[in-house]
């Protein structure tokens, strides 16, 4: 199964699948899914011509507060939507082309975090991003 099980935690969540939802989720599942809102547009107009900006966007928002999509902003670029929101990862950026991979390293970044750089916060998430230049803008 791919890292992303999404259109598997709609079903389980009891989420109405209108043909436009579902559309919308089978274009985010996958692993190493980071689309823009119009790559989503775009992918599922191809697949059912009728869908309106409106509803990929609204379908969007409504998988953000569900919890089910994460929003990836990196750089001022435009927002992507990461449907691996279940399964921890980081991401890795390409500071060029801006390609997104997620990774897992090792270890835990919660703990990590020394007791003195926690100014009494009680820790609940970390969200890192590591960044470099992908293959293909590297020239390998």
């Amino acid at each position: 199964m791919a890292m992303s099980d999404l259109l598997a935690r709609l079903r389980d969540r009891g989420w109405r699948l209108t043909a436009q939802r579902r559309v919308v989720a089978e274009v985010l599942d996958g692993e190493h899914v980071h689309l823009t809102a119009d790559d989503v547009l775009e992918r599922a107009t191809a697949r059912l011509p009728e869908i309106s900006r409106a509803t990929v966007y609204n379908t969007l928002g409504e998988l953000v507060l569900l919890g089910e999509v994460i929003e990836v902003a990196t750089d001022g670029r435009a927002k992507r939507y990461d449907p691996n929101a279940h399964r921890p990862h980081h991401h890795l950026v390409c500071s060029r082309c801006g390609t997104i991979r997620d990774v897992r390293p090792d270890g835990d970044p919660l703990a990590d975090l020394p007791a003195g750089e926690r100014f009494g916060f009680t820790l609940s998430g970390v969200e890192m991003t590591y960044r470099g230049v992908c293959p293909d803008c590297a020239g390998g």
